[in-house]
């Protein structure tokens, strides 16, 4: 079978990302498709330390780091300069993480999506604030432990369903946006290449396993990535110039598969995996009906 992901490497040894990281795996496949032609902006996140200290870095690509609600107008900025120095081939990305999307950058992020600049926003999806100690994020999904929503006699877990920044973007009439995992990363490739074909701006989100947040083997990143798209938890989907259209998984898991390999789920009563159960096959059944729409 030949293969589908390019050779190139943009992101060298000698990170400094945890063991199993999928934020790491999100950025060296994210790279590969963007190609050399490429500057990028992190705000404060993991990726903000995993590079390694100044002045050493792991990336073969410009790399601008940005205060934690900066990202959206970083990349307004790096367009705007290089359009106006003639590089215009040149890709924009910001690359950030749920915090610093969800929460504390969205406006930045509404803010350039709304002014049109021809960039692309990547959400690596943790589902926490990991780098700062495992706090709650809006991303955060129902029933997961953080050190901000323990689990103890009050049984403090999340109460909230996590914020889908791409819905978000969708609403804002965003000429392109997708979600994406590092389980299938043929089609995470071809989403970004998907993006750089696309005048304006993009937004793609990618769910990011987090071993030491989300309490699992680091050696089950990339399956439990796949069971997330596969129990339908972290449905992948593309919005195109107006057209929405839903990947249905060849295969299927249950929720019961992806929630137990995770020890920030493990506190779960019966009850309580039951209303993650209908939350998701809800959303689901929200997204088929959207793609008929």
């Amino acid at each position: 079978m030949p293969l589908t992901i390019p050779r190139e490497e943009y992101m060298e040894q000698g990170h400094t990302a945890c063991a199993g990281c999928g934020a790491a795996l999100s950025m060296r496949y994210m790279l590969k498709a963007a190609g050399p032609k490429t500057a990028l902006a992190i705000p404060a996140c993991c990726w903000s330390v995993v590079p390694g200290e100044f002045p050493a870095t792991n990336l073969k690509v410009p790399l601008l780091y940005t205060p934690f609600a900066a990202a959206g107008a970083a990349i307004s900025g790096l367009r705007e300069g290089l359009d106006a120095q003639g590089k215009e081939d040149y890709n924009v990305f910001a690359f950030a993480g749920d915090g610093g999307t969800a929460d504390i950058g969205l406006q930045g992020l509404s803010a350039a999506m709304e002014r049109g600049h021809n960039v692309i926003y990547i959400m690596y999806d943790n589902e926490a604030y990991m780098n700062t100690g495992i706090q709650r994020s809006g991303s955060t999904p129902y029933g997961a432990w953080t050190t901000t929503t323990p689990v103890g006699m009050k049984r403090d877990f999340k109460k909230q369903n996590k914020k889908f920044v791409a819905d978000l973007m969708i609403a804002q009439n965003v000429p392109y946006v997708a979600t994406a995992t590092i389980g299938y990363p043929e089609d995470l490739e071809r989403k970004i290449s998907i993006a750089k074909s696309i005048k304006g701006p993009k937004f793609i989100q990618i769910l990011s396993p987090c071993p030491p947040g989300w309490y699992h083997n680091s050696a089950d990143t990339v399956k439990i990535s796949r069971l997330a798209v596969e129990s339908k938890v972290f449905p992948l989907y593309e919005f195109r110039n107006g057209k929405f259209s839903l990947f249905k998984p060849g295969k299927t898991a249950r929720l019961t598969d992806y929630l137990s390999l995770q020890g920030r789920f493990a506190h779960l009563k019966d009850d309580e995996i039951k209303v993650i159960e209908e939350s998701v096959n809800e959303r689901w059944s929200y997204l088929l009906k959207k793609e008929q729409s």
